[in-house]
């Protein structure tokens, strides 16, 4: 099976990178009801998320109604900290996979200041052989838009790529292209699958 998977993807949140969501982190840190925060990450942040809009100048408003006195660069490099955890046991198999001729790549959701971060402060530009982020394509998980930038972009057909995603939705976005999708659970059912696929 080896030589028809050409390529893996990976979500981040909740794959490569393990820790609390930003906004409950935050609601607790602060003493902010988690519901003062969705309106805006429910609303313009989808924006932000496909390239539509600016994350600095959106979150600006909201910044007073939660305590945060500081600038909004401040808040959003302590938003990107909060999110610095990322899973050693994965990030070893993927050396592992690219040590192999088995190229991987980040498929995201993030608007551009964090795939700036991701890409500069976490090393992702040195874990992975690139990053495909949903603020530079222009559509999110799960269009199948999304999917398909990528195939074309790599030059590869649905069957010849794994993909790897914490939320079922986007695990079935990737499926209708044939990529061969996976929900991710863990490490030990992620190692399971894989070696399913590159015996």
């Amino acid at each position: 099976m080896k030589d028809q998977i050409k390529v893996v993807l990976f979500d981040v949140d909740g794959v490569v990178v393990d820790s609390e969501m930003f906004s409950l982190q935050y609601s607790k840190k602060f003493g902010i009801n988690n519901e003062e925060m969705l309106p805006f990450f429910k609303g313009v942040f989808q924006d932000c998320i496909i390239g539509k809009a600016d994350l600095k100048e959106e979150v600006k408003p909201w910044l007073k109604k939660w305590k945060w006195d500081k600038s909004a660069k401040d808040f959003l490099n302590f938003w990107f900290r909060s999110e610095h955890n990322i899973d050693d046991m994965l990030v070893d198999q993927v050396e592992k996979l690219r040590a192999s001729g088995i190229r991987c790549y980040l498929a995201t959701k993030q608007e551009k200041y964090r795939t700036k971060y991701m890409r500069e402060e976490m090393g992702f530009d040195n874990i992975f052989d690139g990053i495909f982020s949903s603020s530079e394509i222009g559509y999110k998980k799960p269009d199948e838009k999304f999917f398909q930038k990528i195939l074309d972009e790599l030059g590869i057909q649905g069957e010849e790529a794994l993909f790897f995603d914490d939320e079922i939705e986007n695990v079935e976005g990737a499926k209708s292209l044939g990529i061969k999708g996976f929900l991710y659970t863990g490490f030990d059912e992620f190692k399971k699958e894989l070696d399913k696929f590159l015996k």
